[in-house]
């Protein structure tokens, strides 16, 4: 018996746009099993729609990946500059017989099918030309198609599936080569997929009848069959099939539109019909060491957006407080109109591991970070503005003013201080903590005050509760 052949598999996406969320599953996927196993994860591009495919889609489909460390082996594999090897298999397989000639024209064609709808039968190709003499055809506009097996069954041993099996009758001749010598996409998988030495083909359960007739072929050149695996498609939260509504977007609109981590989409895509006991957090050295096939799902996986959030926002409290601020950055000079200082940087490093316990996605840790970089006098939002307003907040707010002018700044003497404050007129602490905190963040909610207090320094925080002393109320 020979040694096992090392595992190869491939993730073959169409160039026609974005990186998929279900193809990052997928692509995720294929991956794992391949780290797994110790084998190989190759990457082709499938772009012989020449029409619909562009080097725009082939780029954002290379960054998606990298940005989910979906790191392939090798170069991608263009399908197209491949042509020639697709048509020279196919010229093999006619030598041999196992390929025809078919002269049909579109109107020939075109009545077959209706012959087919008025007789309420499947429409397939009926094989008119499968035993005629090609001479007969002259020098007509021909196809070629593959003489495919009939009478039996054919059964796929699906790692996903199990067992599914098909009446070789069911599966017409199919087009191997156009009339124009361009290979088909059925044609060209089967080549790519044996010269690139794949031996484990996994993809989305809309490929499973595919995978039939791409046996026929593999069969009739005598190439060895690869494993399968048919992963079920996701679904909406409802249940129906996946939108742009349900959170069907591209992977680069969870990077910029959603400010969603990497490493949380990772293993989000990965629980995302596949699971190892109750663990939810999984890390990539994890899910290399546990993933197998047999963890996978019969039924189809449902994408929930607000998981997605939770799930992010775990990794955002573990992320390092320096990668945050380079992630934040840009986000936050948008939001303020102007570039942020490196003393703007040092800032938010500082109050990084306070800001990040209370975000779900970094749009919204960019925001709960403002406070600290805006210039006086800060905006005040609705809840800041109802706790200033109160009639009690100023004389509180001025207190606390006089009271921090001679304390140590620090964390401790500013809430001695403050409890001062708050003691001497027979209020409790967060009394005079609200209107502070509204003073001097401009929100009803922050970070701990005395932790803000410090971080924005003594001249910073009494001019902000200058300005709100002097502030007129709102009507």
């Amino acid at each position: 018996m020979g040694a096992t052949p090392p595992v190869v598999t491939r993730f073959a996406p169409s160039p026609t746009g974005f990186l998929h969320i279900g193809g990052a599953r997928t692509a995720l996927f294929n991956l794992l099993f391949a780290r797994h196993h110790g084998g190989r994860f190759l990457l082709r591009i499938e772009d012989t729609d020449r029409a619909r495919s562009t080097q725009a889609a082939v780029d954002a489909i290379l960054d998606g990946m990298r940005w989910l460390a979906l790191d392939w082996d090798g170069e991608p594999v263009m399908q197209f500059a491949r042509s020639p090897r697709h048509a020279e298999v196919v010229h093999s397989l006619l030598a041999a017989g196992h390929a025809y000639k078919c002269f049909a024209t579109a109107d020939e064609l075109k009545a077959m099918r209706g012959a087919q709808r008025a007789a309420k039968v499947p429409l397939r190709y009926d094989g008119r030309w499968r035993d005629r003499d090609p001479a007969d055809g002259g020098d007509a506009p021909y196809v070629i198609r593959l003489r495919a097996p009939r009478g039996g069954t054919t059964t796929i041993a699906d790692a996903v599936q199990g067992n599914v099996t098909v009446a070789d009758d069911e599966l017409d001749d199919m087009v191997l080569l156009r009339s124009d010598g361009s290979p088909t996409y059925m044609l060209a998988v089967v080549v790519d997929d044996h010269d690139m030495g794949v031996t484990h083909v996994v993809r989305g359960d809309d490929h499973l009848n595919n995978a039939f007739r791409q046996l026929a072929l593999i069969e009739a050149l005598g190439w060895p069959e690869p494993a399968y695996a048919h992963i079920p498609l996701i679904h909406g939260a409802d249940g129906s099939k996946l939108s742009k509504r349900h959170g069907a977007l591209g992977v680069d609109a969870y990077r910029d539109a959603l400010g969603m981590l990497p490493e949380a989409v990772d293993n989000y895509l990965l629980k995302l019909g596949w699971g190892h006991g109750d663990d939810e957090f999984i890390s990539r050295e994890q899910a290399v060491e546990w993933f197998d096939l047999a963890g996978i799902g019969r039924g189809p996986a449902r994408f929930d957006l607000a998981k997605l959030t939770h799930v992010n926002a775990h990794y955002l409290r573990l992320a390092d407080d320096d990668r945050l601020v380079d992630l934040v950055a840009p986000r936050i000079a948008r939001l303020l109109d102007r570039p942020l200082t490196d003393a703007d940087r040092a800032l938010l490093r500082r109050g990084m591991g306070e800001l990040k316990l209370r975000a779900t996605d970094l749009d919204g840790l960019a925001a709960s970070s403002l406070f600290y970089l805006r210039s006086r006098p800060i905006p005040m939002d609705a809840g800041a503005q109802k706790l200033l307003d109160d009639p009690s907040a100023g004389g509180l707010v001025a207190g606390v003013r006089a009271a921090l002018a001679e304390v140590a700044w620090d964390a401790a003497g500013l809430e001695a201080a403050v409890r001062g404050v708050a003691d001497a007129a027979g209020v409790k602490l967060g009394k005079v903590a609200q209107p502070l905190r509204a003073a001097v963040t401009g929100s009803a909610t922050s970070p701990g005050l005395f932790e803000v207090l410090v971080l924005l320094g003594r001249d910073e925080a009494l001019g902000r509760m200058d300005d709100a002393l002097s502030r007129e109320p709102v009507a």
